[in-house]
């Protein structure tokens, strides 16, 4: 399919998804299209033929401040060029105007690279990244072993030039003076009180960065947190590796009937003090590794008492949870702070309990940072994805692989006139920044047209939606195409500050009566995904009832524009086939814990959501709608529908959520493994098939973050229901016409019933 081949080929050469590929050219057609017009944008994406990073400034447009790109209109004998955004003509620097020919381009002019990325010469470099460990020592010798493990082996993965830091809290929250070898030292801060951050930085004795020693060597003189609790890793492994060695669990006395004192809000807010005192605007994340929830101190989400059960879903809506809003509001304003210096905090919450992650979440979405939520420190979930975090991209020829991540970072959005940005949806929070291209119409995080997103990686993914405002009363010109320019700003972890700019182009359709060019450009897949990301967005303000029913009347409506059919017949309706899965991504999206609460933790409805607002494209697709493979004696692996009538006694299904991974074996293949079948020669084929799933699911997970949870269960057994939960229920135990597949005790409606109600509401005249 040629609109296939587009869609992905725009996607690996700058990043970026959008739900139509030609835009209505009227406000009022684009309001009948149904799907906003949106786009998925991955700053960090790595691209094959991108240009390695440009050593200097980009050249931007005296008006808008738009970067100079391949569409913009080039006079090679006045040595001006015209803004492909506001049509300013503009002349080109000295250093460019003696040398530019129609021959000899720029590498931001040559028509293949849209993408390009800057590493900005006018930016001072600040120092390599800081990776503050936040440790909670109120867990039991076994986790707490785990844990002590994991920090271990991370600290060989880290950089020899970043500097490192450790707290660890319970009752108190200590701060370690690594820079202290005769013996181990801590300061020791209250666990119940709020510190702010002059006041961390008098108690630590710290002098403000910037400043001249205060009296050198003089008793009581100030000192640089760097040397003292910041250290490189090559100068304090040794030291911090006896600290980690000698850690011993919280020792203060908890009655039968208590919880342990736990202050999680406290010593984060002492993190983000210590790294605002000593590294403002420097790259650094404060890892936070939590074993249970808060019960003392502000951020606090449950009382000590046993008897005082935490929040569930049902208190939430009742407003019974006492501690939740002022948590929530602490944890707010800790991660503004954080954002504002540049500063990341990644969640690590290991427990099977929840841990007070839906009040703490709000911390990392506004700084970027990375969410993990397992069952113990000693899962593969949690120590695999640790590891992950410090993963290394190939650099430049000769010089040492960096860190895939990024900090500070900024996003920008640019729009020719026609257009203006509506919002955006994901980890990130409004710069504030108006303008002629910003849209009264809000969506997601509006008002403004660039965002700040903290920290990226490769595959952190910002939804930006825009609104057509053009009016029907100035048609545009026949060949008049549109602009989008992203521009992302941020601190690359060799210190230096990059910039990379996107610029996109694309043509309008304006035939009222012919919607056919926009309904071949739809991408479904990057709809379906930017639909999701409004629907959980609206989560936190709306009803899910409310919110269901929008995603049905949506889907009615845009199934009534672009589909076949003649008015009051179901069985003439016919969807194009670029419309054709996207039903069934919204029958998925609406049985999914991203909308359904049944069976999830307030924790892990926000940790399920939160995941969704960060990931590109095929990862939210899995999430919305997993992916089965079949594997039989019949031939090669076989992707099947996500049925109940895919499940057969002699096949092993391979079931991928995105957050779970499982093998599921047919009754009689679990039955011959049982007797042994593999062990025989004579069954070598049987041996291979049971191995193949395994060696899939190992592959899947090599490459994600965070690592799933991998599961091999039984038909007919319990962990079955990881698998069965997620499948349309085609048979069901009311089913009489002798259908085979598993029956699923539910009475929710089927895929085939599903469309069916589909097909009539949208043929209704």
């Amino acid at each position: 399919m040629e609109n296939a081949a587009d869609i992905y080929g725009g996607e690996e050469r700058d990043g970026v998804r959008l739900s139509w590929n030609t835009w209505p050219s009227t406000r009022l057609e684009a309001t009948r299209i149904v799907v906003p017009v949106g786009s998925l944008y991955t700053p960090l994406k790595k691209i094959e033929n991108m240009p390695p990073p440009l050593q200097y400034d980009p050249i931007r447009c005296n008006s808008c401040a738009a970067v100079l790109n391949p569409y913009c209109q080039v006079d090679y004998r006045t040595k001006l060029w015209t803004c492909s955004f506001c049509l300013t003509r503009n002349h080109f620097p000295p250093h460019y105007a003696e040398n530019i020919t129609e021959t000899n381009l720029p590498a931001e002019l040559i028509p293949q690279f849209t993408t390009v990325e800057y590493e900005l010469q006018s930016t001072a470099p600040v120092g390599p990244p800081i990776f503050l460990f936040v440790v909670d020592t109120c867990v039991d010798e076994e986790e707490m072993d785990e844990l002590k493990d994991s920090l271990q082996q991370t600290l060989n993965l880290i950089p020899e030039n970043s500097l490192v830091g450790l707290i660890t809290y319970g009752t108190h929250v200590m701060v370690h003076e690594l820079g202290f070898t005769d013996c181990p030292r801590a300061h020791v801060f209250s666990g119940t009180k709020e510190y702010a951050t002059q006041r961390v930085q008098d108690l630590l004795n710290i002098m403000p960065p910037g400043r001249g020693g205060a009296a050198n060597g003089a008793p009581g003189a100030r000192e640089s947190a760097l040397g003292r609790f910041l250290l490189p890793v090559g100068e304090c492994s040794f030291t911090l590796e006896s600290i980690l060695e000698d850690l011993q669990r919280d020792p203060w006395p908890v009655n039968s009937d208590s919880r342990i004192q736990r202050c999680t809000g406290v010593a984060m807010s002492v993190a983000a003090g210590l790294l605002e005192s000593s590294v403002p605007r420097q790259g650094a994340r404060i890892m936070m590794f939590v074993g249970g929830p808060a019960t003392v101190g502000p951020g606090q989400v449950v009382g000590r008492a046993k008897s005082e059960s935490l929040r569930s879903h049902q208190d939430l809506a009742k407003n019974q949870a006492p501690h939740h809003k002022a948590a929530c509001k602490f944890y707010e304003g800790l991660g503004e702070r954080c954002a504002a210096a540049n500063h990341v905090v990644d969640l690590f919450a290991c427990s099977l309990d929840q841990v007070g992650l839906l009040e703490m979440k709000t911390c990392c979405e506004k700084t970027g940072g990375l969410m993990v939520l397992a069952d113990s420190f000693g899962q593969s979930v949690f120590k695999e994805s640790l590891r992950r975090v410090f993963r290394r991209v190939e650099s430049v020829e000769g010089s040492p692989d960096e860190l895939s991540m990024g900090f500070g970072a900024t996003v920008e959005v640019k729009t020719s006139r026609e257009f203006k940005v509506a919002g955006a949806i994901g980890p990130c929070t409004s710069l504030k920044k108006a303008g002629a291209s910003v849209s009264e119409t809000e969506i997601g995080i509006g008002g403004t047209c660039a965002w700040s997103m903290g920290g990226v990686d490769p595959a952190t993914t910002l939804a930006v939606y825009f609104e057509v405002t053009n009016s029907s009363a100035t048609p545009l010109p026949v060949g008049k195409r549109r602009y989008i320019q992203f521009i992302c700003t941020y601190q690359h972890a060799n210190g230096r500050t990059r910039l990379r700019s996107t610029t996109l182009c694309g043509p309008w359709h304006g035939d009222e009566k012919d919607a056919g060019p926009i309904g071949r450009s739809f991408d479904q897949e990057a709809a379906a995904v930017l639909m999701a990301r409004v629907a959980t967005f609206r989560t936190a303000t709306e009803e899910v009832a409310e919110i269901l029913r929008w995603v049905d009347r949506s889907l009615i409506r845009l199934a009534a524009k672009f589909a076949e059919y003649r008015k009051d017949d179901p069985n003439s309706f016919r969807l194009p086939p670029e419309f054709s899965i996207y039903p069934q991504f919204m029958f998925h999206l609406r049985r999914s814990q991203f909308l359904q609460l049944f069976n999830t933790s307030p924790d892990e409805s926000a940790y399920y959501r939160s995941v969704l607002m960060r990931e590109n494209t095929t990862n939210s697709l899995v999430m919305i709608q997993p992916s089965l493979l079949s594997y039989s004696f019949q031939g090669p692996p076989q992707p099947v529908l996500l049925d109940s009538g895919s499940v057969s006694a002699d096949t092993i299904l391979l079931l991928d959520t995105f957050f779970h991974v499982v093998v599921f074996h047919g009754e009689k293949i679990s039955l011959w493994r049982d007797q042994k079948y593999q062990d025989h020669e004579d069954h070598k084929h049987f041996a291979d098939l049971l191995i193949a799933p395994q060696a899939d699911a190992q592959r899947i997970m090599d490459s994600r973050f965070p690592v799933p949870r991998f599961i091999v269960c039984d038909q007919h057994k319990s962990e079955s229901r990881f698998v069965i939960a997620k499948l349309n229920p085609s048979v069901t135990h009311n089913t009489n016409d002798g259908s085979a597949g598993e029956r699923v005790f539910t009475d929710d409606v089927s895929l085939r019933v599903f469309m069916e109600h589909l097909m009539k509401l949208a043929v209704q005249s």
